[in-house]
């Protein structure tokens, strides 16, 4: 009964997650909250008999559930894949000008509050990106071909999508340098 009191907490635990991810990619927590429990109580899987696919499970059909309200509240954000700014090339690569401890501090401690008012800035694709990347920590395949599932036509690359998030880091990163040094963001 141990290892199943084990499961149970980390079924709770991926939940609660799941609901902080969807919070940040909604922009909502009523419907993230929503969204969360109508899947957690739509998987037919038991955590006790096997946890990581109990998780697995809900992590990716809350990740496209809330793709599919994103699409629903604005399909022409993920019509084109948005231009690469090319005067702002902060950086080449994935590598990021925040750490992950950083990313972290914001999505789940003092910074939550500086994250979601600059994801508010950002087109829902610009937001399904970023979170999609920092928060749940996909690759730049896995991210394209999430969103391709819904985006007619299905154009996202892997390529375009790690060019988005380059651009969406480096705007992160000067947003919260403009924030801590008192100049308006």
């Amino acid at each position: 009964m141990a290892d199943c009191s084990e499961a149970v907490l980390t079924a709770e635990h991926a939940a609660l997650e799941m609901y902080q991810f969807a919070a940040l990619m909604l922009g909502s927590e009523a419907e993230a909250l929503n969204l969360v429990e109508s899947t957690v109580a739509g998987v037919d899987v038991d955590p006790c008999a096997n946890p990581a696919a109990a998780e697995g499970l809900v992590r990716d059909r809350v990740l496209q559930g809330a793709l599919e309200i994103l699409h629903r509240q604005d399909p022409s954000s993920f019509a084109t894949v948005p231009e690469a700014d090319p005067c702002t090339p902060c950086i080449e690569d994935d590598s990021a000008p925040l750490s992950g401890d950083e990313i972290s501090d914001l999505v789940a401690g003092t910074g939550r509050g500086r994250l979601r008012s600059w994801l508010d800035r950002l087109s829902l694709a610009e937001r399904a990106v970023f979170v999609q990347r920092a928060v749940l920590g996909q690759d730049n395949a896995a991210t394209a071909n999430a969103i391709n599932r819904l985006a007619r036509p299905a154009h996202w690359t892997a390529e375009a999508v790690g060019s988005l998030f380059r651009q969406a880091l480096c705007s992160l990163a000067s947003s919260l340098a403009q924030s801590t040094s008192g100049a308006p963001a």
